[in-house]
């Protein structure tokens, strides 16, 4: 343990000794260590955002059914192109049929103008909603009350204002029970939402929410409807959805050879796509860190043969007095690891700043991950115990007596 101690201090001085030098033999590792903090950093941050914002949008278990599923080509988007609109008919039915779900809410939304007095604000989130919305939690009114569902029933003109809207559009001053113009008509602010922050910089709290019978009038009612569909139990989610997509089947008279004409989106369907969107960038690091390490790990090999060079006197010295060979080569391998791991550690600290500044300047999180620390540190000790093998041996196999002759 000792002879290890002593290596290390060697090895540190050495590092110390000829900075320029260690500097410029560390800089693949320093990239390749740098560049797995900061990407994974960075893919971790916007996992969890875009983890959060689908669940917010979908919640865990509910799931949705749309005019159209999720499409992967130009094929797939042209045959969906003609499905019929999801009406509040069919979300009745499913509801009806449906023995594993509990709740089955309609909605449509669009960008609009809501304004109060000479404040307004330009391309809002609004949407409209049935009375079933309060059952998912998605909903919620922080500062006030709910849109009760007598108030959906007969459209009456009321509305619950994001976070982000109240602030805006009333500053410190209460929202509650104040008159708002959505598309130039007034509605009553009887809630606000909680605050849920951005993605991407893009805000989650500019929305409003209405009853769906006046957003119908605003907007029309030919535009299709939007289903969200809550199971009983976390447990019955499979079920729901078979049962959802036989009973809108049966409603449209589909038979058994043709497909869906309509589109069931889940939260863990969504976050599959994405996964594997992400799962590109990952195979992309591992080729641009695995060609650093090499190149990095061939220059710590030549500047380990130089160091072994250098001190070909002194390797002679010492094994003249009686160092082993395998001593020479365990003070030569962890020279070699500790110049490696100073490399890491460099890297480790310029990847972590790194991604922090991108997220301070930029919409992008970015999280550190301990795993990715830790995968840095083992990697580069293994490209210093890879790569410094040779040298190690090289300086174990000299003949004392020829390495005193050198000068």
């Amino acid at each position: 343990m000792t002879q290890i101690f002593e290596s290390v201090k060697l090895a540190l001085a050495s590092i110390w000794a000829n900075k320029l030098r260690s500097l410029l033999t560390l800089l693949g590792n320093i990239v390749a260590v740098s560049s797995i903090i900061t990407v994974v950093a960075l893919i971790t941050g916007v996992n969890g955002a875009v983890s959060n914002a689908i669940l917010s949008d979908l919640g865990a278990d509910a799931f949705t059914i749309q005019r159209t599923g999720i499409t992967r080509n130009q094929d797939e988007a042209d045959r969906q192109r003609n499905n019929p609109r999801i009406t509040l008919d069919e979300a009745a039915s499913i509801k009806r049929f449906g023995t594993a779900i509990q709740s089955v809410m309609a909605q449509a939304q669009q960008r609009t103008t809501v304004a109060y007095r000479s404040e307004e604000l330009q391309s809002v989130q609004v949407q409209g909603v049935t009375e079933a919305y309060v059952d998912f939690s998605t909903f919620n009114a922080e500062r006030g009350r709910m849109i009760s569902p007598f108030e959906i029933q007969r459209h009456r003109p009321v509305a619950i204002i994001g976070w982000q809207v109240a602030d805006r559009l009333f500053g410190p001053a209460d929202p509650l029970d104040k008159l708002i113009r959505v598309a130039g008509l007034q509605f009553r602010v009887v809630g606000v939402s909680e605050k849920k922050g951005a993605i991407f910089g893009n805000s989650l709290d500019e929305f409003v929410v209405i009853p769906l019978g006046q957003y119908q009038k605003l907007f029309g009612s030919r535009q299709s409807l939007q289903l969200l569909v809550l199971p009983r139990h976390a447990s019955l989610v499979a079920l729901a959805r078979d049962e959802a997509r036989v009973a809108l089947r049966v409603e449209r008279g589909l038979s058994p050879a043709e497909d869906d004409n309509f589109g069931i989106i889940a939260s863990d369907s969504v976050l599959d796509i994405y996964n594997q969107a992400t799962a590109g960038i990952a195979a992309v690091l591992v080729g641009v860190v695995a060609l650093s390490l090499v190149v990095g790990g061939i220059v710590i090999m030549n500047i380990m043969l130089m160091v072994v060079s250098e001190r070909t006197r002194e390797i002679g010295l010492r094994k003249a007095l009686g160092a082993k060979r395998r001593d020479i080569m365990s003070q030569v391998l962890t020279e070699s690891i500790t110049l490696s791991l100073t490399g890491g550690v460099l890297g480790i600290a310029l990847g972590a700043l790194f991604a922090r500044g991108l997220a301070a300047v930029t919409p992008l999180p970015a999280a550190v991950e301990l795993w990715s620390v830790a995968i840095g540190v083992i990697i580069t000790g293994l490209v210093g115990l890879f790569f410094g093998w040779y040298p190690a041996r090289r300086a174990s196999m000299l003949d004392p007596i020829e390495a005193l002759r050198r000068e």
